[in-house]
């Protein structure tokens, strides 16, 4: 089992039909932003610019990739519970 699955076993109904709100998936944004980003790593690492500005970008990617993963995790489990 993995963290995120494991993080809301505990919930409530209640409480994990608002984690469920709070995180609405918006797939066709997150997808741009993660191709904009990724976009951004290989214009950087072809540059020859290795740095800062390089890091930056692979972050924001990587905390996007992670909410897509907890939303799927809160989706699973309503769809285990049959809230969904």
């Amino acid at each position: 089992m993995k963290k995120e699955e494991a993080d809301f076993l505990h919930l409530s109904d209640e409480e994990l039909l608002k984690e469920a709100k709070k995180n609405k998936p918006s797939p066709l944004v997150d997808s741009f932003f993660i191709g904009f980003l990724i976009g951004i790593i290989i214009f950087g690492a072809a540059a020859t610019s290795f740095g800062f500005f390089l890091l930056v970008p692979l972050f924001l990617a990587y905390v996007m990739i992670r909410k897509s993963k907890k939303n799927k995790a809160v989706q699973k489990e309503l769809k285990k519970r049959g809230l969904k």
